[in-house]
């Protein structure tokens, strides 16, 4: 499983590349408790809490797939050390001038949200430059994944070391200012700096005019709404099963799962289309979601729970595949950042969804809310399966692009937005 990996990781500028967006990521990875430990640690209510790491998630679903757009016309280093830095200084006002000025305090943490660098989605784009060999880039994008839930499940302890070390506004203040340094090991590598987007065509939906995105978009959003879902679910089972403690074992559980899935799946190639393959892997996840509304004793639901997020990783790896067939020349940054936005607000929509559920009907029927979400998803993409199975027009480069240096031959990879 490991010989995948490391070959991916011992090519020139891969481990900096994927070390570098990983820690950059760590304010916006930690924002929400790092923001409801500080608020807390002020004296503010727990409303008052929720509803500005809610203003920031909003405005980091807006901020997304816009600074991403300026990232395919512009180049890496334009837009994501500024905007990392405009964002850490956000962030540092809100430590500063804490909750006394409410208005300041909602315009700061809107701020830190809505100039988060799109470092995912420009990592995403970048792999093709560094990697010379489709099945790596694939190989790439399941890697990814996996990080992604490692950096979900220790950011968050970084948030608490540091809170006990120091203090929450220590905690807000060091991990944006980790997460800055993290962007400029980014861009001032040769990769970034010499990345360009491939020439496209002025329209103003940019990425959104592909109609197999648009597929994967609305089924990513369900997926979202799922995971969301999940997390409140768990909170009156857990309640009833021991507390705190085991939701954090639920929580952790979840994400261990989709860690060992996604080093599964990336550790192989696979033979046929990924449309197909991406179907199979959420019908796989809607059947694993089923098992949580058994809701047994804590242990045996914590084994439920790692089993409901095992398909996740490889669902997202396989649905970066597609993205990258399916958006539009010059707009891969921005296509991936829409994917981000799209999950991160199916995700605040499942949370919202699934709190009139339980409170109605207990965590039971909070339980089967993912299983409703991953089903529509389900059904999306086997609606919409000739559009995502297709390149759609416009979607891809073709062969002998001047901008690919190893003139693929393969006319669905969009190496065409290679340096």
């Amino acid at each position: 499983m490991a010989t995948g990996y490391l070959e991916i990781l011992r090519a020139r500028h891969a481990a900096r590349l994927l070390v570098g967006t990983l820690v950059g990521r760590l304010p916006n990875a930690t924002a929400a408790i790092a923001i409801v430990l500080f608020v807390r640690a002020e004296g503010g209510t727990y409303s008052l809490a929720g509803a500005l790491a809610a203003v920031y998630g909003v405005a980091n679903a807006v901020g997304q797939p816009v600074l991403g757009r300026i990232v395919d016309l512009r180049g890496q280093p334009r837009v994501q050390l500024p905007a990392a830095v405009l964002s850490g200084l956000a962030m540092a006002v809100f430590a500063f001038s804490g909750i006394g000025s409410l208005p300041l305090a909602y315009a700061a943490v809107a701020g830190a949200g809505l100039f988060t660098p799109p470092l995912e989605g420009g990592l995403r784009a970048l792999w093709s430059s560094v990697l010379k060999r489709e099945d790596q880039v694939h190989t790439a994008y399941a890697m990814d994944a996996v990080a992604q839930e490692v950096m979900f499940t220790v950011g968050p302890l970084l948030v608490t070391l540091c809170v006990s070390l120091w203090s929450a506004q220590a905690a807000l203040l060091v991990l944006n200012v980790v997460g800055v340094l993290g962007a400029l090991s980014v861009v001032v590598s040769p990769p970034s700096r010499a990345w360009r987007s491939a020439p496209r065509e002025a329209h103003w939906l940019g990425a959104l005019r592909s109609p197999g995105l648009l597929a994967l978009l609305a089924a990513f959003l369900f997926i979202g709404m799922a995971l969301g879902s999940i997390t409140v679910a768990s909170v009156p089972y857990a309640d009833d099963h021991g507390g705190d403690a085991v939701y954090g074992w639920l929580m952790a559980a979840l994400g261990f799962g989709a860690l060992v899935g996604g080093a599964v799946y990336g550790a192989r190639q696979w033979a046929g289309e990924p449309a197909r393959r991406l179907r199979v892997l959420v019908a796989l996840l809607v059947v694993c979601y089923l098992p949580l509304m058994l809701m047994p004793d804590a242990v045996p639901m914590v084994a439920l729970t790692a089993l409901a997020g095992v398909f996740l990783a490889p669902a997202i790896a396989c649905a970066f595949v597609l993205v990258d067939r399916h958006a539009p020349r010059g707009t891969v940054t921005e296509a991936f950042s829409w994917l981000v936005t799209t999950f991160t607000v199916g995700h605040s929509v499942g949370t919202g969804v699934a709190g009139p559920v339980v409170e109605a009907g207990g965590a039971l029927w909070g339980f089967a809310v993912p299983g409703v979400a991953g089903g529509v998803s389900l059904l999306v993409l086997t609606a919409t399966g000739r559009v995502v199975a297709a390149p759609g027009e416009g979607a891809v480069v073709a062969a002998g692009s001047e901008n690919d240096p190893n003139r693929a031959a393969e006319p669905r990879f969009s190496s065409g937005d290679r340096a």
